[in-house]
């Protein structure tokens, strides 16, 4: 008789109630070994996987768009997200990854032609700030910082991060020891500055003065190659960016930037001097520049012509060789102003 009564297969929103309880029985239980509560977490683990599966699809299925629609609307009628992130450091490895890579296709899924996950997080915004402090517990950082960054591809949720006080930790994380956790910190970094073109030149003309000072002394003259090496890129990226134009009018009106840029042109790393170079020719470039730049431009204008002379990259790029030819240019027919 058994055989006769196939349990009824679980639906995309019975895995979601589901994953929920047991998410939910996980925060309630006091950590131990008890029986009941490592069947609960394998049971847990398991419909993890399967909210992973429902919308990533596996080796014999694509994604079934009507399930992820389905599967998305639960997840976010209720408190799932918040439970699963929160309950995060007590899964085991691999149910951590599984839910970094829900949490992140979540942030793309839409119903009705809407990014529900925008609207929930702009109502639960203090999520951010868990998954920020992330970058501070060694175990939790790759994970936390993988979602932070699908969850800033909403603007409110990057505006929310930018205006916060999060944004000066950013700074010391990209310092950290541990290599990886640098580097995923500096990656979200990067993204809050370079993917909402509006949002962040509006934080930056608000917030540029402690910004660009704590960017010059604690990033583009770390000790740190590889701090120096991406901030000096980044900065390229973003003073080079048209939505910017009023923030790179201003830096380069800067004689302390100016001094710094100089700095990280005399680099022995080629890959260093060549970024800076994209920021230096805005200097040079500048057709309003302020008197103490030109006189530093002037005292400096031998060394900086011997400089590009012998400035070139490994391979062939017209656009760099016309650049620096114009910047040579411009250098060469300065002349001291009158005081």
């Amino acid at each position: 008789m058994k055989g006769l009564f196939k349990p009824k297969p679980r639906t995309p929103v019975d895995t979601v109630r589901q994953t929920r309880d047991l998410l939910i029985y996980v925060g309630r239980s006091a950590d131990g070994r008890d029986s009941k509560r490592e069947e609960k977490m394998a049971d847990l683990f398991k419909h993890i996987r399967d909210l992973k599966c429902i919308l990533y699809g596996n080796s014999e299925s694509e994604p079934v768009s009507e399930a992820c629609q389905r599967l998305t609307q639960e997840f976010f009628t209720e408190n799932t997200l918040r439970l699963l992130i929160t309950s995060l450091p007590k899964l085991n490895l691999e149910a951590r990854k599984d839910a970094t890579q829900v949490v992140a296709n979540l942030q793309r899924q839409q119903v009705n032609s809407r990014l529900i996950a925008s609207d929930y997080l702009e109502a639960n915004i203090d999520l951010m700030d868990v998954l920020i402090a992330g970058y501070e517990n060694t175990d939790m950082a790759l994970h936390y910082g993988a979602m932070l960054r699908e969850c800033i591809r909403h603007q409110t949720v990057a505006r929310y991060v930018l205006e916060s006080q999060h944004m000066k930790k950013f700074f010391d994380y990209i310092q950290l020891p541990n290599f990886d956790i640098a580097a995923d910190a500096a990656a979200t970094f990067k993204e809050l500055l370079t993917r909402h073109k509006s949002t962040v030149a509006e934080f930056l003309s608000k917030n540029y003065d402690w910004f660009f000072a704590d960017y010059n002394s604690k990033l583009l003259e770390s000790s740190n190659y590889i701090t120096r090496r991406q901030a000096v890129k980044l900065l390229g990226d973003i003073l080079l960016d048209r939505s910017n134009s009023a923030v790179m009018t201003r830096y380069v009106s800067s004689r302390d930037n100016l001094r710094i840029l100089m700095n990280l042109l005399r680099e022995s790393s080629k890959s260093i001097q060549i970024e800076a170079f994209h920021v230096f020719k805005l200097f040079a470039a500048n057709q309003n520049k302020p008197p103490d730049i030109v006189s530093i431009l002037v005292a400096n204008k031998s060394k900086l012509l011997r400089l590009f002379a012998d400035f070139k990259i490994d391979k062939e790029d017209e656009q760099f060789e016309a650049d620096k030819a114009q910047v040579v240019k411009e250098i060469a027919s300065l002349e001291p102003r009158d005081r």
